[in-house]
């Protein structure tokens, strides 16, 4: 049986050098369970054995840490195609401008049959990959799955990386992206008032940042502000870090790789435009939905401002997916415990952001 398990998990691994999973997802439960290994047990939680499975395939990718940015920006393209299904079709994909903090920046904006003609919602997304890798392509397929399955326009901004430009521009440029789409909104085909906020990982950062600006400078502020796993303290450390740095997907060395090119000037890290987990005050922001996965890394912190934003006086409903990694979201070929995650983080947007919701 081992022998056999063995030749199972090469041609697995063979599979993901071939950029398609499906051969993988398609091998029965109990297979796929031993492929995996013994269960992992971290903390109180038992990571989900598909996503094990996962974790033991991606060694065959390069990480992250000790390459060149183009390198790093390449390989996150190849990950991303690795775990996408097929692209959603929807009614349109538009390629068009917003307004950076210094210039145009590249949008582009999902519209899903099921979405009202106007008067809809928006989430204006920012994409992950540490401030320095990540793209408009990189988030296709989830944008598509995104405003697919919560039938609200997702705008997806390309926003600058470092280190070509490092903080706080990316911040800078998110702020400036939104209130151009809260400004635009009609034109968009969503109502104003059902105008959000969100992103993954660092895009999770730039959403947070957003909504606090937008109370600080006196800016009109989003309806809801979308935090999946998000960074938020580019200065502490919180015991997630040491539980998870090595072998979840984001490491040690991947968080420390990112903050150096995106935060080169230490004395910058503790800005509320890099870390809003730092800022005193919390209150006023707009509603917060926050999700956390309970093998991540980021876990502590993201689980942290939810219970800040709460104490505040900020609505929020936070969800730790016990046995999830960072970076779930975007998994899409995954079944199980990782669909069901999904659905719960879409079923969240639909209805804070979905005006007939």
């Amino acid at each position: 049986m081992n022998r056999r398990l063995d030749t199972l998990l090469r041609a697995a691994l063979e599979t993901v050098q071939g950029n398609a999973l499906k051969p993988v997802t398609a091998l029965p439960p109990a297979i796929r369970r031993k492929l995996a290994g013994a269960p992992i047990q971290i903390d109180g939680n038992v990571l989900d054995p598909d996503l094990q499975l996962l974790l033991r395939l991606e060694g065959f990718l390069p990480g992250t840490n000790k390459q060149s940015v183009a390198t790093a920006r390449a390989n996150l393209l190849t990950s991303a195609k690795l775990v996408a299904s097929h692209p959603r079709e929807l009614l349109r994909v538009t390629e068009l401008t917003v307004r950076g903090a210094d210039g145009q920046l590249g949008a582009r904006l999902y519209v899903p049959r099921s979405a009202p003609t106007s008067a809809g919602g928006l989430l204006v997304f920012f994409h992950g990959g540490g401030w320095v890798v990540g793209d408009l392509d990189s988030h296709d397929a989830y944008c598509r799955a995104l405003a697919d399955d919560a039938g609200i326009r997702v705008l997806s901004v390309d926003y600058r990386l470092a280190p070509e430009a490092e903080a706080p521009v990316a911040a800078e440029d998110a702020i400036a992206a939104f209130s151009w789409a809260l400004e635009h909104a009609e034109d968009l085909g969503a109502d104003p008032a059902f105008v959000g906020v969100g992103g993954d990982s660092a895009g999770g950062n730039l959403a947070a940042v957003v909504a606090q600006q937008c109370v600080r400078r006196n800016l009109p502020a989003p309806a809801h502000q979308i935090l999946i796993y998000p960074a938020l303290d580019l200065v502490g450390r919180r015991p997630s870090r040491d539980l998870f740095a090595e072998g979840f997907f984001l490491t040690e060395s991947d968080i420390t790789w990112y903050r150096e090119h995106y935060t080169p000037n230490p004395a910058m890290r503790s800005d509320p435009l890099v870390s809003p987990l730092l800022v005193e005050d919390l209150s006023g922001l707009a509603p917060a939905h926050i999700v956390t996965a309970g093998f991540d890394p980021l876990r502590d912190e993201g689980n942290e401002y939810a219970t800040r934003l709460k104490s505040d006086g900020v609505p929020v409903t936070h969800t730790c997916e016990p046995t999830m990694v960072h970076g779930f979201a975007n998994i899409l070929t995954l079944p199980g415990e990782t669909q069901s995650a999904r659905t719960h983080l879409t079923n969240a947007i639909r209805q804070a952001l979905n005006p007939a919701a």
